[in-house]
């Protein structure tokens, strides 16, 4: 069956505390509104909520969707809700956060393991290769965080003089990362350094910090307008530009093209690097002033299947 001229493409974001998902539905709508589209949106009202979502995956297949934008709430919870998409013919992009069992058109995201090593790495070089750092984890059960702690955990087996005192799991929410961060302040005399696995719980850290007068170096993933703000003041000490506005952007493209029986991968990676102060000036912007990637670039280095290759 023919694409209607003006698909509607369905997204699923995982909360609206997190401003990376606030960026990754603005990073939707201007990707669909630039190529004809139209966006619904679907967010649980309790953060990372499970039977919502399960709930908002019914109600997307009920309103015969064209397409699904997805991010599960967790890594295998949403398994039958996605066979249940898949049934129905709806077509899958799934992104930020991979699928673990169904079909998908494309997964679209960053190395996440690679990234937390690369900026870990960096944060120990500034210790001087030598100190007792805290692990501030996202959602346990969210495969970002699961690579994340992986990913900082490889890096300090380079580091010898590096001891992981502390981790602890800040939901990726503000106001948890800023009471677990009172706690850990409590119960450990010394830290030197702290991963974050994102800027909106490395922002709850450094207010934690503030209120201790304990400076202590921070990193973060992300590169939220707020974190490069805090990196500016010299609070935050490094953030990598894992930019959930560009990856819905190319994930909504995606889907778009699909529907339309374009050539789209399987697989797209979007490259990252860390931010700091010697080079923050391109992410020292507001989400609405920030650019969507153009296609074309994306995908140069990408494997290419037709979109209505389906195994």
């Amino acid at each position: 069956m023919a694409a209607p001229d003006s698909p509607t493409v369905s997204v699923f974001t995982k909360n609206r505390t997190n401003p990376a998902y606030t960026a990754a539905r603005l990073g939707a709508e201007r990707t669909a509104a630039r190529l004809g589209a139209r966006i619904k949106h679907y967010v649980p009202e309790q953060p990372d909520n499970v039977a919502e979502q399960i709930v908002l995956v019914e109600q997307a297949i009920a309103d015969r969707s064209d397409a699904i934008v997805f991010v599960p709430v967790h890594e295998t919870q949403m398994n039958e809700s996605v066979r249940k998409i898949n049934a129905a013919g709806i077509p899958l992009v799934n992104f930020l956060n991979r699928l673990a069992q169904g079909h998908r058109v494309c997964f679209v995201g960053s190395d996440d393991c690679r990234l937390a090593h690369d900026v870990a790495a960096y944060l120990f070089g500034h210790l001087g290769g030598s100190g007792d750092v805290v692990m501030m984890e996202g959602v346990p059960a969210a495969v970002t965080s699961q690579q994340r702690m992986r990913g900082f955990r490889d890096a300090a087996r380079r580091f010898p003089g590096i001891r992981i005192v502390g981790s602890r799991p800040g939901d990726y929410q503000r106001d948890t990362a800023k009471r677990v961060m009172r706690e850990l302040l409590g119960s450990l005399p010394r830290i030197d350094g702290i991963l974050s696995a994102n800027d909106v719980m490395s922002l709850g850290i450094i207010e934690a910090l503030e209120e201790a007068a304990r400076p202590i170096p921070v990193i973060g993933v992300n590169a939220l307008p707020e974190a490069i703000a805090e990196l500016k003041t010299g609070r935050l000490l490094a953030t990598v530009d894992f930019d959930a506005l560009k990856i819905s952007c190319t994930a909504t493209e995606a889907a778009i093209r699909h529907l339309r029986g374009q050539p789209v991968p399987r697989e797209i990676e979007l490259p990252v690097q860390i931010v700091d102060l010697t080079n923050y000036q391109p992410w020292d912007k507001p989400l609405e002033k920030r650019e969507c990637p153009r296609w074309d670039d994306v995908v140069k280095n990408q494997p290419q299947i037709h979109a209505d290759e389906r195994r």
